[in-house]
This record gives structure tokens, C-alpha cells and sequence, in this order.
């Protein structure tokens, strides 16, 4: 059967995919060597929660492919894929667990990171909103979860080298260029998605970065008024 060269993934999930992989390798470096670089790692979460918030906006108002509706399914779907009995492009359904299990975690990392207080330099713009007790116990898991987005992370690299390696299917290309070959004539390429869905999603991602920036914090308390100098 011919093979077919259909669109799967938009340009903006695949901008979406590569800035998260940048910001987050560039988070976890930062994080880990701490000193004069807490700074940066505090401003890359800010981007992150950006990212994150375009991406649950896409999920709904993207193309085709990067839709929630369109590859999150149950456990009847992820037994026929494991039977090969699934037949689709985009997000397969062991991969769309992936995919909210990661979203799960980052979503987490960043609103721990957003009320957390190291009690040595860095706090969080949200900090404010909760209790010194919360922000303790906040910067804990915030730390522990770190490792278990490594551990996904890790796990999702090695899937991607499986399938190319066991199952000769390249899933990293498609994300570059956004299309593949397929030899179904049922698979289409991804539609929707345009211009105005987009600007939607950017401007309600950069009100999620000015909330998560303290936009919505109180003012703070001026301050006290200049001691008039002695006068001996």
C-alpha cells in the first residue's frame, strides 16, 4: 500500500515540546547547583508555568492530534494497543498516560516552586499565599518530585529509542517536522488549530505567568517614614 505523508503535529505543540525540554533541563541544572543561579531557576519555572498553561488551552482549542479528547482514552484502548489492535497517528494510548502522568508532575513542580521558601535565598512569588508550614513542606516535595519527573523523563527517552530500535518507527522526526508516513487511508492529516485558537492560548498562558509572578499579590506595606535626626 502507498505510503502518505499526512500532518500530525502543528507547529505550536512542536515549539511547545522543544521549549519544555530547554526550560526544564535548564530548571533542573540550575536547581541542582543553586547559589547565584536560584535567580534563573526561578525565572525559567515562571516560563514553564507559560508553557504549561498554553498547553491545557491547546489541548482543547489545538489541532487535531494535540487535542485531550482526541488521544486520551481508557484502558480498553490500551489493551487493543498492546494486542495490536490500535490503529492511529499522534499520541498512542500507553503514550497519552505518559503524557498526563508529565503534565501531572510539572504542573505540581511548578506550583510547589511557586510557594516555596528555602529559608536562605529563594521564595517563591506565592509564597505569601500560604503558611511557613505549607512553604516547608511544599519546598520537600518540590524537591522529591524533581526526581520522579527524571525518572519519566528517563522513561520516555528509553520508549522513544525502543520503538526505533524494536519497532522501527521513528517518533522523534515527526516532531521536528511535523508530519509522517502513513499507509492507512483512514488517518488524516491534523486540522484545526489556527491563528486565532492560538493567540486565545498565548494571552490566557501570559495571564498564568503574570498571576504566578505575584500579579495578583497585595501591595506591599510602604514604608516606615524617615526617624527625624537627633538634634545634638
Amino acid at each position: 500500500m502507498e505510503k502518505r505523508h499526512v500532518k500530525v503535529w502543528d507547529l505550536p505543540t512542536r515549539l511547545f515540546h522543544w521549549l519544555l525540554v530547554l526550560l526544564t533541563v535548564g530548571a533542573f541544572v540550575t536547581g541542582f547547583l543553586g547559589g547565584n543561579l536560584i535567580e534563573a531557576h526561578g525565572l525559567l519555572g515562571l516560563g514553564i508555568v507559560g508553557l504549561l498553561a498554553f498547553r491545557l488551552v491547546w489541548g482543547v482549542v489545538g489541532s487535531t492530534y494535540a487535542r485531550f479528547s482526541q488521544f486520551v482514552s481508557g484502558p480498553a484502548q490500551a489493551l487493543a494497543y498492546l494486542r495490536g489492535q490500535w490503529h492511529g497517528l499522534g499520541h498512542n494510548p500507553l503514550g497519552a498516560f505518559s503524557v498526563l502522568a508529565m503534565l501531572a508532575l510539572m504542573l505540581f513542580q511548578v506550583v510547589s516552586g511557586l510557594v516555596s521558601d528555602d529559608n536562605i535565598s529563594f521564595t517563591g512569588p506565592l509564597k505569601t499565599w500560604v503558611s511557613q508550614d505549607t512553604a516547608d513542606w511544599m519546598t520537600g516535595l518540590h524537591q522529591i518530585n524533581a526526581w520522579l519527573i527524571i525518572g519519566l523523563v528517563s522513561l520516555h527517552t528509553l520508549s522513544v529509542v525502543f520503538y526505533a530500535v524494536v519497532k522501527k518507527k521513528n517518533l522523534l522526526t515527526p516532531m521536528f517536522t511535523g508530519h509522517q508516513n502513513v499507509d492507512d487511508p483512514k488517518l488524516e492529516s491534523a486540522r484545526g488549530g489556527g491563528g486565532l485558537a492560538f493567540i486565545v492560548a498565548v494571552l490566557i498562558a501570559a495571564a498564568a505567568v503574570w498571576v504566578a509572578n505575584g500579579g495578583l499579590n497585595p501591595p506591599p506595606p510602604p514604608p516606615p517614614p524617615p526617624q527625624a535626626a537627633p538634634a545634638w
